[in-house]
């Protein structure tokens, strides 16, 4: 079944987001613990003495709840496109979805910082002319970000045309 169109149920056909961006956050979640241990282990042991250095590993316990919950967050992340609009769909606990309607859609941007061009990940940021509407799909296959950003693009002019 084609992206953009419902099941034969009606339901909007939902996408999710590609294994990188937990890849990255993942790694970003390693990297900042292991400084946050190295960081906290000379500072106790310059304090207290080198016994107390070893309290610094209470903070290795950041990264196992945090493995889990990065993985928990990554799988509530979707989107599907719908004929009029695109849902956007979020949360673990505080679930969130956006409804941006195609024709209230001003800007479309396909952004990739340094850490993103690194894990081959582009985001989708949508603007529209209410700022609480506004927007962002992380984590995207560059392809896929730009293929997103010019139908929604297209749609959007499509459907202000008719306002």
């Amino acid at each position: 079944m084609e992206t953009g169109t419902t099941g034969g149920s009606g339901e909007p056909v939902w996408v999710g987001l590609p294994g990188g961006l937990l890849t990255l956050r993942r790694l970003l979640l390693v990297l900042w613990t292991a400084a946050l241990v190295g960081v906290s282990a000379v500072v106790l042991g310059l304090a207290a003495g080198p016994g107390w250095a070893a309290l610094a590993g209470c903070w290795l316990v950041v990264p196992a709840w945090g493995w889990v919950m990065l993985g928990r967050n990554w799988r509530s992340w979707r989107y599907a496109e719908r004929v009029d609009d695109l849902l956007i769909s979020r949360g673990v606990l505080w679930r969130e979805q956006t409804v941006v309607p195609y024709g209230r859609m001003q800007l479309v941007e396909v952004t990739s910082g340094p850490l993103e061009r690194r894990f081959g990940l582009a985001s989708v940021q949508l603007h529209t002319a209410a700022a609480a509407t506004d927007a962002r799909i992380p984590g995207l296959v560059p392809a896929e970000a730009e293929r997103l950003r010019d139908r929604l693009t297209e749609l959007g002019e499509a459907r202000s045309a008719g306002l």
